[in-house]
């Protein structure tokens, strides 16, 4: 790791991505912070075009920094999709130095933003890991919950609300039993309500049974009569 001036306003530190620069005094904004370097590539070289490294800085269609050598302390720093840096390029210069666009306090980590292409070649297919990303991937992890826990709800609800649906259901069946049978008075395999009908019965028994049965005269003499 390459050594650090204690009069720098930066540090190598451990970040959520592996090493990344970080702030040891305050950085106002517009400061530049620091120089990214590295060999020119020549892109009309075959040689330099077959090298392939994640620290290569595009200036325009022919040069290309290599950013890979370990004194290139601008190599450290990370991506960011919300950066409080810049990298302000100057192709004719063949020069690339690393700006602040917000006032940086110590401690925090120095970022800036790689660009589309580098995004879409090196940190779409693994995840951005940047602050802005994970606090967008923490707010969807906390909506789906918050969605999974609320569909929970309501079908806990739906079948409650079933439940005593039936249960009101059976309760109703069950008073119409009970109401059925404390209605009707069931006599030698028939029911007979009321006081006539239970008479009536009583009395076509004896009949049937060969039992005599009195019934008076016009005289008004009772006559025995069996059947």
């Amino acid at each position: 790791m390459p050594a650090i001036s204690s009069k720098k306003p930066y540090r190598i530190g451990r970040s959520r991505t592996g090493l990344g620069l970080f702030a040891t005094k305050p950085i106002k904004k517009g400061i530049k912070i620091v120089r990214y370097f590295g060999p020119l590539l020549d892109s009309r070289k075959k040689k330099h075009e077959a090298i392939e490294n994640k620290y290569l800085f595009e200036l325009n269609g022919r040069w290309t920094i290599d950013g890979s050598v370990r004194e290139n302390v601008a190599r450290y720093i990370n991506h960011a999709c919300k950066p409080n840096a810049e990298s302000d390029v100057s192709p004719r210069k063949r020069k690339v130095v690393i700006r602040a666009i917000k006032n940086i306090e110590p401690g925090e980590e120095i970022n800036y933003d790689y660009g589309t292409d580098y995004f879409k070649a090196y940190l779409k297919p693994i995840g951005c890991k940047c602050d802005a990303c994970e606090k967008k991937r923490k707010k969807k992890r906390a909506e789906a919950r918050a969605e999974k826990l609320r569909l929970k709800a309501k079908a806990e609800k739906k079948a409650l609300k079933k439940a005593e649906k039936q249960a009101a259901k059976a309760e109703k069946k069950l008073k119409q039993e009970l109401n059925g049978k404390s209605n009707g008075v069931k006599l030698n395999g028939k029911h007979f309500n009321g006081h006539g009908g239970k008479s009536a019965g009583v009395k076509a028994i004896a009949v049937k049974s060969g039992v005599p049965a009195k019934s008076k005269g016009r005289s008004g003499r009772e006559v025995s009569v069996s059947a």
